[in-house]
């Protein structure tokens, strides 16, 4: 039995019907954790909410360990606090004249727990989220990610089966995020919770998720393990979304077993990759691969597997150096690993240098082509692209 199955869920908002979850479905296994995410729009958010009881869906059905807690078809809903749920939010929601111990033993005290009951578990979950020397404070008094910390003991105070995360860490600086994201993770495990995470931030899904589901435009684009989707993209949209910084448009020329020969739009260079999918020559597709895997050798390499470019700026992120080049197809990002420094001269890496680039055909992902015309960038209209280099 799955802990969550959402059944052609469908939300649409205001009187021009916008629709922000478009005929979704979605089985999560008791115990996973399961990451939503996507971009700001996508949908993410609001079908958190309607799993949460937060928002009334417009048609569809959503189980919660077999019992049906909406079902458009037989009028059911289940308002939210008889869901048996935990959930963070990203505001952290927390009561002003509440202290800690307070604020963690609420939902205990809703339920109606013994009072000697209730100490014990808000004496555990603080102890777990190391804020009992803080259990007299009140709770905003605290930092953000204290804050954020007396959010999550709350949320899982009530040994709720199913925990809700809503974008929690965004108001957190990098370090702080790093360590709730891995507190996070070691409660899921150690509560053996089902959790339902919603974030916008790829290296944080793949870091907390047994399975991402990558939405767009309130529909799924792609469901799979964090590394299914980091090495097998589906399309564009995922490729982007999973940090893959260059995606080119091109032909395939010829194919031979598990590879194939692709010619590059305007470039002229070509190139061998891996094929994951069917294609015979003459088919359009577009070229993925990471800046990571891009590297920069002489200039006066063989051009039969190489791109020519110029280098337009370099960027210095202390453990690497991030390298955008100009060619005749577009912008291409590279990047230099700090080990690999000792290889460049100053003269090598030097703004309006010509360079060229090569790729393993290994680390190349061919993914299929939205458009056919030779001369549109059918990258453009699928796909945001992230900060340059």
């Amino acid at each position: 039995m799955s802990a969550v199955t959402l059944r052609s869920l469908t939300k649409r908002y205001g009187s021009a019907e916008t629709l922000a979850v478009d005929d979704l479905s979605l089985d999560i296994a008791e115990g996973e954790f399961v990451t939503l995410l996507g971009p700001s729009g996508c949908g993410k958010t609001t079908t958190l909410r309607c799993l949460a009881g937060l928002e009334i869906p417009t048609s569809g059905e959503i189980e919660i360990g077999g019992r049906t807690v909406f079902s458009y078809e037989s009028s059911q809903f289940v308002p939210p606090e008889k869901r048996a749920i935990g959930m963070v939010f990203q505001s952290y929601a927390l009561w002003p004249h509440m202290t800690v111990a307070q604020t963690v033993g609420y939902p205990l005290k809703l339920a109606r727990t013994p009072s000697s009951e209730r100490r014990q578990r808000v004496d555990e979950m603080l102890e777990r989220v190391h804020l009992q020397a803080r259990a007299d404070d009140l709770a905003v008094s605290l930092s953000g990610g204290q804050q954020q910390r007396v959010a999550l003991a709350r949320a899982m105070a009530n040994r709720s089966s199913l925990v809700l995360f809503d974008e929690p860490l965004s108001n957190l600086d990098v370090k702080l995020r790093h360590s709730m994201r891995t507190q996070i993770r070691e409660l899921h495990d150690d509560l053996g919770t089902t959790s339902v995470y919603v974030t916008h931030d790829q290296e944080e899904a793949i870091a907390l998720a047994d399975r991402v589901v990558v939405m767009n435009a309130g529909q799924i684009e792609q469901v799979g393990t964090p590394r299914e989707l980091y090495a097998n993209p589906r399309n564009a949209f995922v490729a982007d979304f999973m940090g893959f910084q260059n995606i080119l448009p091109a032909r395939v020329v010829t194919i031979s077993a598990k590879t194939a020969v692709v010619e590059l739009d305007d470039i002229g260079a070509r190139i061998e990759m891996v094929m994951q999918n069917e294609h015979a020559p003459g088919d359009r597709v577009l070229v993925a691969f990471r800046a990571s895997h891009v590297e920069i050798v002489p200039d006066d390499s063989p051009s039969e597997g190489v791109i020519a470019g110029r280098i337009r700026h370099i960027t210095y992120l202390g453990m690497s150096l991030r390298v955008l080049v100009d060619t005749a197809r577009g912008p291409v990002r590279a990047q230099i690993d700090e080990r690999d420094f000792g290889r460049y001269s100053t003269d090598d890496l030097r703004t309006g240098r010509e360079i060229a680039l090569a790729i393993s055909p290994s680390q190349l992902v061919g993914l299929p082509s939205p458009g056919d015309a030779d001369h549109s960038d059918p990258v453009s209209s699928t796909v945001t692209t992230r900060v340059p280099a």
